[in-house]
């Protein structure tokens, strides 16, 4: 196939900031005056972000365990384009399909790619991936990029998800910090600090599913096996959960009993109380470490709304110490199954604009 034509290349750079700790002069038996608060951390790229380009032709792939959906983000609205069938065992295959997808959108400047799996952000390596067999060491940026001749970014789906919700329909900043969880069949996690993703020294990061919140450490840590382990959130919160919540009650699984919840039956709302419950001591944990000024929950799970996030939110608040994340809301996220898509485009527009020097 031939390689999608870049409609231009936007410059791209990055930003010399400079740090300058402050100081206190010392007086024997006098008591130093209070420090000023430091320069906070500067984030991976400080970009202008209000000079976000606007006009843009920037394409978002989201590769799911099921589908992988693709769309068009010109200017400031989304087209969703595509939705096949993920070819999960294939590396080639994948790839293939991919830009094939890609291909079919037209002319583009840059693409972003949301994966649910570890990435190594230097180079948009596919580290591992629970749910696709496909993506196991695999060069996904170096390989994308050659295959459809213009940028490509990768980054964690989840990340992506809370890209989307910090970014407003006119591609405003509405929240330069928030950290999205994904409740599905398993739990992710994804963090925006600056308006941009948070990393790790080297990888995606944020696993926030595999955070242990339920072991006994009596006898020390627990020991190792296969994810999810049974003290982690997403043992205890995930889809998964929520439909052995549901078994144990009668319902066929999880999607019934939110079904039920719905329509008021007591003991289905118990049981969305007790996964919002569960999945409120992450989110203590989360606010405890971060402190974002917005915590919000998507993926299938969250169609129960205030069902789940209700309680999540209450136990979160009966967790934290007090005074701290008293101004963090925490709520239902606003873009649904097309928030990993949205991220996607959204990175590639990002990584692509224009910086101040």
């Amino acid at each position: 196939m031939a390689p999608v034509a870049p409609v231009r290349r936007i410059r791209s750079g990055t930003v010399l900031c400079t740090i300058t700790a402050d100081y206190v002069r010392v007086r024997p038996m006098v008591a130093a005056p209070e420090l000023h608060p430091r320069t906070p951390r500067v984030p991976r790229r400080c970009a202008n972000l209000a000079g976000m380009d606007r006009t843009a032709r920037t394409a978002g792939v989201d590769v799911g365990g099921t589908k992988v959906a693709v769309g068009l983000l010109d200017g400031t609205t989304l087209t969703p384009q595509g939705l096949e069938p993920t070819e999960v065992h294939d590396p080639e295959a994948l790839l293939a399909q991919i830009t094939r997808l890609v291909g079919a959108l037209g002319p583009v400047e840059a693409v972003g790619i949301g994966v649910p799996s570890v990435v190594r952000i230097s180079d948009g390596r596919v580290v591992s991936s629970a749910n696709i067999d496909a993506f196991r060491d695999v060069a996904l940026r170096d390989e994308l990029a050659s295959r459809l001749g213009v940028p490509v970014h990768v980054d964690n789906d989840a990340n992506l998800a809370a890209l989307s919700e910090a970014w407003g329909e006119d591609l405003e900043l509405l929240h330069s910090s928030l950290v999205c969880v994904t409740v599905g069949t398993g739990i992710g996690g994804g963090a925006v600090v600056g308006g941009r993703p948070l990393h790790g020294a080297r990888t995606s990061a944020f696993e926030l599913g595999h955070l242990t919140v339920g072991a006994d450490l009596t006898h020390g840590a627990p020991p190792a096996g296969d994810a999810p382990l049974p003290g982690s959130l997403e043992h205890w919160a995930s889809g998964r959960a929520l439909d052995r919540l549901a078994r144990e009650r009668g319902f066929d699984g999880g999607p019934a009993l939110t079904d039920a919840a719905e329509a008021g039956d007591d003991r289905a709302v118990d049981a969305l109380r007790i996964l919002g419950e569960r999945l409120g001591v992450g989110i203590a944990a989360v606010i405890t470490l971060l402190e974002p000024e917005v915590v919000v929950v998507g993926g299938g799970v969250s169609r129960a709304g205030e069902l789940l996030v209700g309680p999540a939110r209450e136990a979160a608040r009966r967790l934290l110490l007090p005074g701290l994340g008293t101004d963090t809301e925490i709520r239902v996220a606003q873009h649904g199954p097309q928030a990993g898509l949205r991220g996607a485009a959204l990175l590639a527009r990002l990584e692509e604009s224009p910086t101040d020097a």
